[in-house]
């Protein structure tokens, strides 16, 4: 399991690196995608 964990901090580091954000701006790319995510479900669209 540590092996899984230190490949996907590895992989989220290159990734974010890659596209040119910073931690901030992932954390709220990831939360209005929840609300959408979430608005889908909760209404059925």
């Amino acid at each position: 399991m540590r092996r899984f964990f230190k490949w996907h901090r590895n992989y989220l580091s290159d990734r974010i690196s890659k596209s040119g954000l910073d931690y901030y701006q992932i954390t709220w790319i990831s939360f209005f995608k929840g609300l959408i995510i979430g608005f889908i479900i909760a209404y059925n669209l």
